[in-house]
């Protein structure tokens, strides 16, 4: 049959068989509100109508800016449904970069949280959003705002999607704009299906009506990876943290709720392991199966410190927003179980396989990079659910290959099993007298030193060498390191050449607004720092 693959489909599916199970969140107050698939699936219905009301359109960008909460759920599905296009706003932008988002996506509606209203405040007066909708949390809304339950009260709890085509859009998220301006990629209803499809997978995420799903990452950022449409297919209790997001909070809903799968960042997790350390009776993480780790290569000390330590499985994963965003899932093959528990951490740090639906290979200078594991290219990929283009943006056009593949910017190789270990950003490669040296290498081994909490290396000009590698390093609460500690503890790993040449101690490390190490602020910082010759 010619079956549509729609939003619309898991919307329902979740709502027949799946309505009494829980969906909880931690409201600002700590206070948590547990509701049911079965409320969702009528008060979304109750949301597209009142959208329909206000005036939103088939095509029409409805922004959100907010954190991880059943309401914020309810607009995952009540926008597309209606025919509009979910867009979700990260409000740890800057305010020139929020404004010229909701500009460039020409955004009609904004959902807003009322403890983001100041961030709202911020770049208000250069967007012309018709109407803002705030989720108050006690009490209505402000002056000059409507009140989102006071929106949908009155309307029905019914509603027939309005979805002529199963490429209509269904969400847009935009990159966060390290590089340039942010960069818009639209997903279409059939793109989310069948990414919701490959991460249920069970050598994907496996997700299953049997799990608990705590998903960390911000639902602002990349869709929650998605999750949010996967557990509903599926059937998954969700645990939303609200705007709690530090480890002991996370920690504390992992114990009450019993949480099965978990997703986050690595400077997440990093965080999260060292409470663990301090405290390791304190909760009962037994029902936790995995930690699904991405955003940025994790430090294989990390996965090492989880499983041997606590008993805990890391899930390495990565992905791209233009990949909607899961890439690759790194599960250990059985032909590798005999293999050394050593070998096995060093698999395991890779970022893994190719997820189904997803092709990927490595483009060096002379052509496609062989698969031997040592030789370096550009990582491209290609599928159905990887952005063609970007939206309204034709500059950005290179980014895409004449034969069809995204040039992902990731430095990768790929091994005879088809395992991918991305060694750098290409802009974040450090080329020394002709030799590339891997920051993500050294990063990922400093992390490793027991002194050591967090650590990023970046490149700095040299009279000699061109660029020489230096090393920002956040130390343990109460530990100590030096420089030649550090040089030490790495000259077993790595050629001279590829140590760092200094080591700068600092109290935190700048991160980006996805929660990752924003290494252009470090290289800022040390532009005039200066190398011996």
């Amino acid at each position: 049959m010619e079956y549509p693959l729609t939003l619309a489909h898991i919307f329902e599916r979740a709502g027949k068989y799946f309505g009494k199970v829980e969906l909880v969140s931690r409201r600002p107050d700590k206070t948590i509100h547990r509701t049911t698939y079965g409320e969702f699936h009528k008060r979304a219905q109750k949301l597209s109508n009142a959208l329909q009301r206000l005036g939103v359109k088939k095509g029409d960008r409805v922004a959100t800016l907010a954190w991880n909460h059943e309401r914020h759920m309810e607009a995952y599905f009540g926008i597309p449904l209606m025919g509009g296009v979910l867009h979700t706003l990260n409000p740890r932008l800057s305010a020139a970069d929020l404004s010229y988002i909701m500009n460039h996506a020409d955004d009609r509606v904004l959902l807003i949280d009322d403890v983001l209203l100041p961030v709202w405040e911020r770049f208000k007066n250069d967007v012309h959003a018709r109407h803002v909708v705030v989720w108050t949390h006690g009490g209505p809304a402000p002056a000059g705002f409507l009140d989102y339950e006071q929106l949908i009260e009155p309307e029905l709890p019914s509603f027939t999607p309005q979805i002529d085509d199963e490429q209509q859009a269904a969400g847009v998220c935009y990159t966060s704009g390290t590089t340039g301006r942010p960069k818009g990629v639209v997903y279409s209803h059939r793109s989310q299906v069948l990414h919701s499809m490959s991460a249920c997978l069970p050598d994907a995420l496996g997700l299953s009506m049997q799990d608990v799903i705590l998903p960390v990452v911000p639902m602002f950022h990349v869709n929650a990876w998605s999750i949010p449409f996967a557990a509903a297919m599926v059937g998954s209790k969700l645990v939303f943290p609200g705007p709690h997001l530090d480890a002991l909070s996370v920690l504390q809903l992992l114990h009450d709720e019993k949480v099965t799968v978990a997703a986050g960042v690595p400077t997440v997790w990093i965080a999260i392991l060292e409470a663990l350390d301090k405290e390791p009776q304190r909760w009962n993480l037994k029902a936790l199966r995995q930690m699904v780790v991405g955003g940025s290569a994790a430090p294989q000390a990390m996965i090492e410190g989880y499983q041997k330590r606590h008993g805990l499985h890391v899930l390495h994963a990565w992905g791209m927003t233009e990949m909607s965003p899961i890439g690759t899932i790194c599960r250990i093959k059985p032909s590798l179980h005999s293999l050394p528990e050593a070998d096995k951490f060093r698999v395991h740090a890779t970022q893994g396989l190719a997820v189904p639906l997803v092709d990927v290979r490595a483009m060096a200078e002379s052509g496609e990079a062989p698969w031997d594991g040592k030789t370096m290219g550009e990582l491209h990929v290609r599928g159905p659910f990887i952005a063609r283009s970007y939206f309204n943006n034709p500059v950005e056009a290179d980014k895409f290959t004449m034969d069809g593949w995204f040039r992902t910017g990731d430095i990768v190789t790929i091994d005879p099993e088809g395992y991918v270990r991305i060694t750098d950003r290409s802009k974040d490669l450090i080329k020394s007298g002709g030799e590339w040296i891997s920051s993500v290498d050294l990063e990922n081994a400093l992390m490793g030193h027991p002194a050591v909490k967090e650590a990023a290396v970046v490149a700095v000009k040299h009279p000699k060498w061109d660029e020489r590698p230096v090393a920002c390093v956040v130390l343990r609460e109460g530990a100590k390191a030096t420089p030649e500690d550090l040089t030490h503890f790495l000259e077993p790993m790595f050629a001279k050449f590829q140590l760092p040449d200094a080591f700068v101690f600092m109290q935190a490390i700048p991160r980006t607004a996805a929660g990752k190490f924003l290494k252009s602020a470090l290289r800022e910082q040390l532009k005039d720092f200066k190398l011996e010759k």
